[in-house]
């Protein structure tokens, strides 16, 4: 075991994005050196990092480069190759792990993961051909959605098989040659996310579950706290620490769960900081970026208490109409209203270029502000 790495350290982040930037300048604020991996030069973790190396995930002589200084290493998004952080780990102590990576970036080693560890999930079937599709389409009944098992997210990858009059052959080409998961349509009524922290040593803080709201499969708003019971809070609460004790966690995860007449079923699990934890740079004790460092570092937990009720709202490239940049005073003169821009370059339909966080002293209040923003927004 690793002794806690305290400010004044280097640490390395895998990825560029904005998960990445966020958690450098969480990292930076508290005192700590950060250095930025990503194939892209113009990644936006960079601008904010103290140096940057631009490579190929499998360039093992820019690896290398890349961790020498470092003291830590970890990653902002998934779809990296395990085998890239098994090799950072010869060198330097690399959280959350390969295993745990490879668990979490394909749907059938998640599914089956967490069948096996008695975590409520929707029953699923895993297809390979079109003719196992149509086998596990009558077994499993309609509605029900076919997954690729690699490389999906916000709505990718995925089709729903409405009834049983649906062409399954053009089904199995849209997610191409490979390996799918079928799984049960869930009826749900909300759909719920908690984050939750692990350190080495076993020690976890949770935050309250955050209600997810979506627009064309991509988060719209983010809600803290969710309209939920307490039972369910706690329930939810209670499956997020169990999988990250399970999996053996260590850093931050996101846990999507669906909430089916009172009934939590969980999704997906994602080991890095998460959209629907962007809330928490503004409205409680410990943001999930912070929480990310600290548990890495090996450091005590951050407090995660919410300070105030909170909705975040993701700002999409679709806002930049025109090639025009949206007129931000009509966020910036709202005081109860927080602007976050990721400085991610061009506007593209369905970009995240970053997000608005609105506190409030009741939920109703701030999500009042947060959908009269969107609509200033998108005059």
């Amino acid at each position: 075991m690793s002794a806690p790495l305290l400010p004044g350290g280097t640490i390395g982040i895998l990825g560029g994005g904005q998960l990445g930037r966020m958690s450098a300048i969480a990292a930076r604020r508290m005192g700590y050196k950060v250095k930025t991996f990503d194939p892209s030069s113009s990644a936006c973790a960079a601008m904010v990092a103290d140096s940057h190396t631009t490579a190929a995930w499998n360039d093992i002589e820019a690896l290398r480069r890349f961790a020498e200084g470092c003291e830590r290493v970890t990653l902002e998004f998934e779809n990296i190759p395990p085998a890239t952080v098994s090799q950072i780990n010869e060198w330097v102590p690399c959280h959350p792990s390969a295993e745990v990576l490879a668990i979490c970036q394909n749907r059938r080693r998640e599914k089956e993961f967490l069948k096996a560890q008695g975590i409520p999930c929707a029953h699923f079937v895993v297809v390979s051909s079109h003719d196992e599709l149509s086998a596990a389409v009558k077994k499993i009944g309609v509605p029900c959605v076919l997954k690729t098992a690699d490389f999906g997210y916000d709505g990718k990858g995925q089709v729903k098989i409405s009834n049983t009059d649906t062409n399954l052959e053009d089904v199995w080409e849209k997610i191409g040659d490979g390996v799918g998961v079928l799984e049960a349509w869930v009826p749900f009524q909300l759909e719920i996310s908690v984050i939750v922290a692990r350190t080495e040593d076993g020690r976890t803080a949770v935050y309250d579950p955050a209600e997810n709201i979506h627009r064309n499969h991509i988060l719209h708003l983010s809600l803290s706290p969710a309209r939920i019971s307490d039972a369910t809070r706690r329930e939810a609460q209670t499956l997020a620490l169990q999988i990250a004790e399970k999996i053996k966690l260590v850093g931050i995860m996101a846990v999507e769960m669906f909430v089916q007449d009172g009934r939590i079923i969980v999704n997906e699990l994602a080991p890095r900081p998460h959209n629907s934890g962007h809330q928490t740079f503004d409205a409680n004790q410990t943001s999930q970026f912070e929480q990310h460092v600290r548990a890495v570092c090996g450091l005590p937990l951050g407090g995660t208490e919410m300070l105030k009720p909170s909705v975040m709202l993701n700002l999409l490239g679709d806002l930049w109409r025109n090639g025009q940049t949206p007129d931000w005073s009509k966020v910036l003169k709202e005081p109860a209203a927080k602007l976050h821009l990721y400085d991610k370059g061009q506007a593209a339909p369905g970009r995240k270029m970053g997000h608005i966080t609105v506190t409030a002293d009741s939920l109703e209040a701030a999500l009042q502000k947060a959908e009269a923003l969107f609509a200033a927004l998108t005059k």
